[in-house]
């Protein structure tokens, strides 16, 4: 939310600088996101006369301009404004100035032949407006020479981030309060006197919905005329970011930036019968002022007369309804909306407003009375009329929350020692009503009544957040947390250390750590086999689908790099992918690009392949602590892969601890990515913890007494076999004797059986107390021999 100084000192009476504010404001929990000096902008402008304007010699739209600056002699400046003329006053860019609007760094220059030092201004140049038919004039007694800055009065704006909680401080006066509270400055509550009511009031006003519009109040007010509003207020809305647009417009717009309340005015000839608050009906159709038509239905809160829908309720007005120039008799709307119906329709709609973010956050229920009486002076004022008497349909929600607080409690929750006087006037302060209090020695109970605008205060635990923020929270002392004595007790958790062990294994296998976001699009999520969980109301369309997997974010970080001329590109990422079942937390990893340069010793490059990712998978379930020696390759590792080049590892047939392979090209497509991608990915909620009581130190090391005992034998197979079935069995055929086997040879070829392939596996024997015998080694031989055979393998002759 933005506002100026001089827009903030309407509600403040203070003499504190613009950055004694702002840290006031951080202090009191109200963060600064920034403050911007328009003067700073405007540097190098003066109010300049105007002594002789003559035709430019060579330019029939431009004229060729004296003018005096107030010091030295006058400056010769070219100007193509069709109001420039002698005797006039203005404001001159000097050279060296820069353009607010375009950033455009002034300097002395021939247009057309003559010379021009600088450049008569129009107020779209210096962003004050949208005029840009001519150049600024400024009245007689404008003091030639002075800046033009502190003519104009320019003031800081602040830029403050209001957290959802605080809807109060969604207006300027708000904001006022708050400070004042704090001691920076002495509040000025404004007060309207009711206006005066001329005739009875000719529309019928009503709700027919009380649980979405507890309360509709409104007002005719006719003979009015709607020009441009005055300039003291289209300045401190220029300063809030609005642009202004006609008085009756701006008005409703400066009532809701100064006091948090939005409202509306009705071109009244282009309404028809009773003004209603009501449900939409399944199907309605609404133009708003975005120019969007939006279909509506029952879950809808509207404003509607005989003709149909004006306005969705609490977010946005009609087209046709709204106010032009040629508008002289206006309805005022003022209302109280449920803000959850606010906040629903407006993300079913995906249609966001100022006016939603107040409602749906809680406006003031106290303020319809004076937000009508200030909107319809004000329209008055500047735009004339006569008003008629106020209709009031429903009631508000006006009870105040009463709460029973301790002062004791700040310092036990806050932390911080404020005396029970000051917290009483910081509470009062705030607009907080004490019922009963006692101010001295012992335990005591307050009973507070809380103003309906402070829809965040729940308990006492609240009172305490708004008099330790307003005592300040840069007051509250550091304090380390008490702890036990001795050394400290580990507190991460057996997944944490987990995490740990994997991320530095990963770096040291050569894979960069990456961080992508839990969000993905609708596209991306598909190409994976598509999300469960999708945001009704993303703040990007980039950004709608929970990921259902690591694996999106990572491609697209692979397509980012390769577009950027990476060669080769090695990521992983640990995080949490969403199912519908819950979240599971992953490791996945991609291989992209050139796993070996080309070099004048290795020939052209190498690309990754799916035993690169298998590898990386073994590496890292190993250190995770997964039984890797009992894992079975198994097919079926998604449709994202490619078939024949992918699978799973998996401990029994239904636990799948990973899955690696080759990225399928639909998928690779998907991405606009035109190399061989390889991934792989970890399970890691599928991998056994470790039995309670275990310990992770290694059991102590004692070399062997006697030499291990080698042997090789050779198996004919099927080809369909896989391999790492036929090791697993060799190595369980005798688990004393044999500590390692491992496969050192596949022939297929001459000598060996079609649809047979030759598998060679080293076995090592160790031996214990004693060597082996002819016969042990035959009958451990005869062993292995059997538990192959069970595998359909028979031993080469």
């Amino acid at each position: 939310m933005k506002f100026s100084l001089e827009w903030l000192k309407y509600f403040l009476d203070t003499e504190a600088s613009a950055a004694e504010i702002s840290a006031k404001l951080n202090a009191i929990g109200l963060e600064v996101e920034g403050v911007e000096d328009p003067a700073e902008s405007l540097a190098g402008f003066r109010i300049a006369h105007v002594l002789t304007a003559a035709p430019h010699p060579d330019a029939d739209k431009l004229q060729v301009l004296t003018v005096d600056t107030g010091e030295g002699d006058p400056l010769q400046v070219v100007c193509g404004a069709p109001n420039a003329r002698a005797g006039m006053k203005g404001v001159l860019g000097l050279p060296g100035a820069v353009v607010p609007a375009n950033g455009m760094q002034l300097r002395k220059s021939a247009i057309r032949g003559v010379e021009s030092n600088g450049m008569m201004c129009s107020t779209r140049e210096l962003e004050l407006g949208d005029d840009h038919d001519g150049i600024i004039e400024l009245p007689d007694d404008a003091p030639v020479g002075t800046d033009f800055a502190t003519y104009h009065g320019a003031s800081p704006v602040f830029d403050v981030a209001i957290t959802p909680n605080r809807p109060d401080c969604m207006g300027v006066d708000g904001i006022a309060r708050d400070l004042a509270a704090s001691g920076i400055g002495t509040y000025k509550p404004f007060v309207q006197e009711p206006v005066a009511a001329s005739f009875p009031c000719p529309v019928e006003i009503r709700t027919d919905d009380p649980e979405g519009c507890p309360a509709f109040y409104g007002r005719v007010i006719r003979g009015v005329t709607n020009g441009g509003s005055p300039d003291w207020m289209q300045q401190r809305l220029i300063a809030a970011g609005q642009r202004p647009i006609s008085a009756l417009v701006d008005i409703t717009n400066y009532v809701m930036l100064a006091f948090g309340r939005p409202a509306h005015a009705y071109d009244l000839a282009k309404l028809n019968g009773a003004v209603v608050a009501r449900r939409a009906k399944d199907g309605e159709q609404v133009l708003a002022l975005n120019e969007k038509t939006y279909t509506l239905d029952s879950g809808m809160t509207v404003i509607a007369d005989d003709s149909g829908v004006h306005d969705i309720a609490g977010i946005m007005g009609g087209e046709h309804s709204g106010c032009s120039e040629s508008t002289t008799d206006v309805l005022l709307e003022i209302a109280y909306f449920d803000p959850d119906r606010i906040g629903a329709t407006g993300r079913k709609l995906g249609l966001s407003s100022d006016a939603r973010t107040r409602f749906e956050r809680g406006v003031d229920p106290e303020f319809l009375d004076a937000g009508l009486e200030i909107l319809s002076a004000l329209i008055l004022k500047i735009c004339g009329g006569e008003a008629s008497e106020v209709v009031r349909a429903g009631s508000p929600p006006v009870e105040r929350k009463l709460v029973d607080y301790e002062p004791l409690l700040v310092e036990k929750l806050g932390g911080v020692d404020v005396d029970e006087a000051n917290q009483l006037a910081i509470l009062s302060a705030l607009g907080f009503e004490a019922l009963n209090t006692q101010i001295g020695p012992g335990r005591k109970t307050w009973q507070m009544s809380c103003p309906p605008r402070r829809h965040d205060i729940e308990g006492p635990a609240d009172l305490v957040e708004e008099v330790v923020r307003i005592h300040g929270l840069d007051n509250v002392a550091s304090v380390a947390l008490p702890r036990s004595a001795g050394v400290a007790k580990p507190t991460a958790t057996p997944a944490q250390l987990m995490e740990r062990r994997l991320r530095r294994a990963a770096a040291a296998s050569g894979l960069n750590e990456a961080i992508t976001w839990s969000f993905i699009s609708e596209e991306e999520a598909a190409a994976v086999g598509g999300g469960r969980w999708v945001l009704e109301n993303p703040i990007s369309e980039d950004l709608k689908v929970m990921r259902p997997s690591l694996l999106p974010g990572l491609l697209s970080a692979v397509r980012r790099n390769m577009d950027r001329g990476a060669s080769s590109v090695r990521l992983f990422e640990i995080g949490r992918r969403y199912l519908a079942d819950g979240e599971k937390l992953a490791l996945v990893g991609v291989l992209a690009g050139e796993k070996q340069a080309r070099s004048w010793q290795g020939g052209k490059a190498v690309a990754f392949d799916a035993y690169d990712a298998k590898a990386h998978c073994l590496e890292l379930l190993e250190a995770a602590g997964a039984p890797v020696d009992k894992l079975q390759v198994m097919r079926e590792a998604g449709e994202f892969y490619h078939p024949g080049q992918s699978a799973t590892l998996r401990l029994g047939p239904k636990n799948v601890l990973a899955s690696f392979g080759t990225i399928h090209p639909t998928t690779l497509k998907a991405f606009d990515i035109d190399v061989p991608v390889v991934a792989f990915g970890l399970h890691l909620d599928a991998i056994p913890a470790k039995k309670a009581g275990g310990t992770f130190a290694r059991a102590t090391y004692a070399p062997p007494a006697l030499q291990s005992v080698e042997r090789d034998f050779a198996f004919l197979v099927d080809v369909a076999r896989p391999a790492g079935e036929l090791l697993r069995a060799v190595q369980g055929a005798d688990k004393v004797n044999i500590v390692a086997a491992r496969i050192f040879d596949d022939f297929r070829g001459q000598g060996v059986p079609e649809g047979k392939k030759s598998i060679a596996v080293e076995v090592t024997l160790q031996p214990g107390e004693k060597s082996y015998t002819d016969e042990e080694i035959k009958a451990i031989s005869e062993k292995v021999v059997g538990a192959a055979a069970k595998q359909g393998a028979e031993l080469r002759g």
